[in-house]
């Protein structure tokens, strides 16, 4: 009896220290998002992945606001810039985008005209004369339908009228984020017309995988599989020219440090404050799933992987933060602290027929998936 008793406590012992105890976040008050916005309910939502991923997500602008992954030593950060309530992002003075869908053309378009099937549209312009994230109320400002939330999961959607912020069709855009058992937070993105127009949806979290407000990204080390770029100007519009990386200080085709060539004497570098720029992605097909990046963090260990069926891929070094607005944490967001790595066609395509077509028409669907997939090493 009592040596039945001796294994029977020593298999619940066995079977407790075995079960994985749910980690202590910091997570967000879901109260502290509950609000009308133009009419619609806002709200905050938490997803899980089930195996180490936890992500906060609100509605107003499909936007990411926390997501916690454990470093080498099961350490939890939360590895993307946010702020603490609904009303720092609808009343923003800081960073924008944080977090968000960005569309209807995310990236720039050239003093905000394009022409299409022989009429000419014009765009808001407000970025050094530019239309950029598809102009002063684009779908990172607007309020989407919640369709359907789960556990690891919510779906999106939101109607973009024939006409908004200039854009010809009523888009009608359907978005899931889900936390995959393999701890991939992934974006599947469709969208319809009624009208001839362009389209070129993609996400804008910035990521430090050391945590928010812990320091610069300088010493990530990044990899993008891509051997050329597309240049651009002294207010970052492409040329049209697609050039090799070879020998500048764009190419990560090799895993570096972000800060390594930074600060080079490059004209492109000048013209981005540093790199503000878009890759063209070595893919070995037209519409596979591939690894177009990763980024990694040598302390933590944490490593993210992007995948993607996009062309390209922008990468943004966070130059023109400046401390002045904090994040949820009461930390400043500083100079150099965080990164986009944001999966698209090319900026500017509507106005460069060697780019690939961003063109959306009726009877189409446009589809894109974007995968950042964390892990540590």
């Amino acid at each position: 009896m009592n040596k039945c008793l001796i294994v029977l406590v020593t298999i619940l012992t066995t079977l407790s220290c075995g079960k994985k105890e749910k980690p202590d976040l910091h997570l967000l008050d879901k109260s502290v998002f509950e609000k009308e916005v133009d009419g619609k309910k806002v709200s905050l939502y938490t997803l899980e992945s089930g195996n180490g991923l936890t992500m906060q997500v609100t509605n107003y602008g499909a936007r990411v606001v926390s997501l916690f992954a454990p470093d080498k030593n099961g350490k939890y950060e939360d590895v993307v810039l946010g702020y603490d309530n609904i009303d720092k992002y609808v009343n923003n003075k800081g960073e924008r985008f944080l977090g968000a869908a960005v569309g209807r053309y995310a990236n720039r378009i050239a003093k905000g005209q394009f022409t299409l099937d022989g009429v000419k549209y014009q765009l808001p312009t407000y970025n050094n004369g530019q239309c950029l994230h598809g102009g002063l109320k684009g779908i990172d400002r607007v309020v989407w339908n919640v369709d359907s939330v789960g556990e690891n999961n919510i779906h999106l959607s939101y109607i973009s009228p024939d006409g908004e912020e200039g854009f010809p069709g009523t888009l009608t855009i359907k978005m899931v984020y889900s936390l995959t058992a393999d701890n991939e937070f992934k974006i599947t993105y469709e969208a319809t017309t009624d009208k001839a127009t362009v389209v070129n949806l993609s996400h804008h979290s910035f990521f430090n995988l050391k945590g928010e407000g812990n320091g610069t990204i300088e010493d990530h080390v990044l990899m993008i599989n891509a051997s050329k770029t597309t240049p651009v100007d002294s207010v970052l519009i492409p040329s049209g020219e697609i050039v090799s990386v070879e020998n500048t200080p764009f190419d990560f085709r090799t895993p570096t440090e972000i800060g390594k060539r930074i600060n080079e004497e490059n004209q492109q570098l000048k013209n981005g404050l540093g790199y503000d720029h878009n890759w063209v992605i070595d893919r070995k097909s037209d519409k596979g799933i591939e690894l177009v990046a990763s980024l990694y963090e040598p302390v933590s260990g944490r490593f993210m992987e992007i995948f993607t069926d996009q062309p390209a891929i922008q990468f943004y070094s966070g130059n023109f933060f400046d401390g002045k607005t904090t994040g949820k944490y009461n930390k400043p967001l500083k100079y150099r602290e965080s990164v986009a790595l944001e999966t698209q066609k090319y900026p500017d395509s509507p106005n460069h027929p060697n780019f690939p077509s961003t063109v959306l028409k009726p009877g189409e669907v446009y589809t894109q998936t974007c995968i950042y997939k964390f892990s540590t090493k």
